[in-house]
């Protein structure tokens, strides 16, 4: 059975915590910010404003677009490295805040390469007939687990959601493509420490602001640049495709200067990329929905566009998928 983006819906926090901000906090520049990432600003939620708040207000947006009422939704998947709490899944507060009741609840732990894995899960259960209406939802409140004394990674996380609602396809539309991987041996690559069995929390490990996101971002780039090129060069060869037959790619929106490095390496013209990280910084796996959703809604994409997604995440994980809008 094909499968069918029907509709998807999107939505930051009003708040925005710009390069001026950050050079009240933490010794940096908005020049050496944009030269490194190409990140003017980031959007960060209000106190007391969950991830599951966020994820809502995506998914109500697009269940209105979509045509669908909130009770025909029988699955729903949450991608979040940011969840609420750890119990219990972000997803069943989304659920009750979108009223999808009975619908199955479950949340994706991928890092950013989590809406990638949540579509390629969908897709399985639209297409076995397991479901016949899938919400997936990519939100992060990276702002909450980022350490703003730290120069190197508070510059470059942003919050945000974006949703997508899956049926059937009766036509042309369909998702072609859709391939995961991991490399768990590279899982000190970029981490969260304290926040979870393995290491506690205590006064020591605060104070040496052990308890935020921490990359070693040279070893990062010198794997995900090539390995970028190879999963969508495989993408491509999978599907008997070119760049040429792709209308958009829509990459996870890690850093500017990575992705100009990736479309250098497969000779892809910048026209053919959708980026928007200067405006709403890496929000993890919230990026490719966020930036579909600005695409769709700028009149960008039509029916029958052949589009290309890629992201690379903590784990390190990595996910391609493609599809005929």
């Amino acid at each position: 059975m094909k499968v069918k983006i029907l509709a998807t819906g999107a939505y930051a926090p009003e708040k925005i915590l710009s390069n001026a901000d950050l050079e009240k906090l933490v010794e940096t520049s908005d020049d050496w910010i944009t030269e490194r990432t190409g990140i003017k600003a980031r959007h960060v939620a209000a106190p007391g404003q969950a991830t599951s708040d966020l994820a809502a207000r995506a998914a109500k947006i697009a269940l209105a677009d979509a045509g669908v009422r909130p009770e025909d939704v029988d699955t729903l998947i949450v991608a979040t490295s940011s969840p609420d709490r750890l119990v219990p899944p972000c997803s069943s507060v989304v659920q009750k805040l979108v009223g999808c009741f009975d619908a199955a609840c479950s949340d994706l732990v991928a890092a950013c390469s989590g809406f990638t894995y949540a579509l390629h899960q969908a897709r399985g259960l639209v297409a076995s007939g397991l479901s016949k209406r899938c919400l997936v939802v990519g939100a992060e409140e990276l702002s909450r687990v980022t350490n703003y004394k730290d120069r190197q990674t508070c510059i470059l996380f942003g919050d945000g959601a974006g949703a997508a609602v899956l049926g059937p396809s009766d036509g042309e539309s369909d998702i072609l493509y859709s391939r995961m991987g991991c490399d768990g041996r590279l899982d000190h690559l970029i981490t969260t420490p304290c926040f979870g069995t393995a290491q506690i929390p205590n006064a020591e490990s605060l104070e040496k602001g052990e308890w935020g996101i921490q990359m070693k971002g040279r070893e990062v780039f010198k794997f995900a640049v090539p390995k970028f090129v190879e999963i969508m060069k495989e993408a491509l060869a999978a599907t008997k495709l070119t760049l040429a037959d792709i209308k958009w790619v829509i990459p996870h929106q890690m850093n500017a200067r990575m992705i100009e490095a990736v479309a250098e390496r497969l000779e892809c013209p910048p026209g053919k990329i959708i980026m928007n990280i200067e405006r709403y910084g890496n929000t993890s796996a919230a990026s490719i929905p966020l930036a579909l959703d600005e695409t769709i809604r700028a009149g960008k994409i039509q029916r029958g566009d052949l589009l290309l997604f890629s992201a690379m995440g903590a784990g390190i994980t990595w996910g391609t998928v493609i599809l005929k809008w």
